[in-house]
């Protein structure tokens, strides 16, 4: 059964995020309501929060987006400065990268902080694991400072950190799976997420009974991938566009590939 509650924000900026798939991800979860949303790479957590499971498990690789979503569990609140100002940005950035997650609380301030302030709603690690995303060029932000409504909201969901198949997961959950895209960036983590990740994961997934949604982005590559395994591919537009030839620009074509339905 899906929560009654008013659907939340997500508290992130994130490249990246399927809030704008809700609508077309709702009419699949809801031939399986009773049944627990797993998400491999919840990312900015646009998904869950939109779907409102009961049960859920959520995973990331990024230790610090985990973090800071288990600080919201324990009613988090920032009592750090918080300012659009790029001294204090580098200060805090240095702060992050030093403290680790030596102090929980105090690290998904700093989380919070430089998601919300800078660039672009970007998560990037270098292989050293150091957050290097520069500055934002943001003329305001509306910074939070009490995250405690959304405590009750992901009460009863579990996270975790780790490889997505080390998952626990059960025969009747709904998978919906958003890792990075098959694109050349891909150094959302320290660790990156190259072209054998993409293959261990599709593997991973045929051998769930449940039924499985993958979202990336419409490569020739992912395609074969998906079709090969005998997933059912639908084909979306993504409001955002990509270079085509010369000056011309498209909609990205965003795939979903389904199986269990």
């Amino acid at each position: 059964m899906t929560r009654k509650t008013s659907t939340l924000k997500p508290p992130l900026k994130w490249a990246g995020g399927k809030r704008w798939l809700i609508p077309t991800l709702l009419k699949l979860w809801k031939r399986f309501p009773e049944h627990r949303l797993v998400e491999p790479f919840c990312g900015g957590l646009s998904v869950a929060l939109g779907l409102e499971p009961d049960k859920a498990l959520l995973n990331d690789v990024n230790p610090a987006l985990i973090n800071f979503y288990k600080q919201l569990q324990n009613g988090l609140k920032v009592d750090l400065p918080l300012a659009n100002d790029e001294q204090l940005y580098y200060q805090y950035r240095s702060k992050f990268n030093e403290l680790g997650l030596q102090s929980a609380a105090e690290s998904a301030q700093l989380f919070y902080y430089l998601n919300r302030t800078g660039y672009n709603g970007l998560c990037r690690f270098n292989k050293r694991g150091g957050y290097n995303v520069p500055f934002g060029r943001y003329k305001t932000i509306n910074y939070l400072d009490d995250f405690s409504p959304y405590q009750s909201v992901l009460a009863k969901w579990e996270f975790t950190n780790g490889d997505f198949a080390d998952l626990l997961v059960q025969k009747n959950d709904f998978i919906y799976a958003d890792p990075p895209y098959d694109v050349p960036f891909r150094q959302y983590s320290q660790h990156g997420f190259e072209w054998e990740e993409q293959v261990r994961l599709a593997e991973w997934l045929t051998k769930h009974d449940g039924p499985v949604v993958l979202s990336n982005q419409a490569t020739e590559k992912i395609k074969t991938l998906y079709r090969d395994l005998g997933f059912t591919l639908k084909f979306v537009n993504a409001p955002r566009s990509i270079s085509c030839k010369g000056d011309k620009r498209q909609a990205a074509r965003e795939v979903l590939a389904l199986r269990g339905f």
